[in-house]
């Protein structure tokens, strides 16, 4: 399967990573391999994820991080990659608009 990143999701990667580089230096950076990493992994186990309400959720390898996506004509879409650490409420927020 191909995986698509939406735009939305690039922009929670960029914020995801600015917050962890403010954090420690370098480990934002580490944060964009890992997210890369387990975005390719999907072309191969894109769809056996658990459901969260109308998307499938996987973790960010080493961080409380989801990759939120759906399944979509042969494509892993990705449309949201969020803090798991936030409100259910925020993230369902989030994820009604994209």
């Amino acid at each position: 399967m191909k995986v698509v990143i939406e735009a939305a999701a690039y922009h929670d990667v960029d914020f995801v990573s600015d917050f962890y580089e403010e954090q420690e230096s370098g480990v934002g950076a580490y944060f964009v391999q890992q997210f890369a990493r387990t975005a390719r992994s999907l072309q191969m186990t894109g769809g056996s994820h658990h459901r969260r309400g109308e998307f499938h959720f996987c973790l960010v390898e080493r961080f409380p991080v989801g990759i939120y996506y759906k399944v979509e004509d042969d494509e892993v879409r990705i449309r949201g990659v969020l803090d798991c650490r936030r409100s259910p409420k925020w993230i369902s927020g989030q994820l009604k608009r994209r």
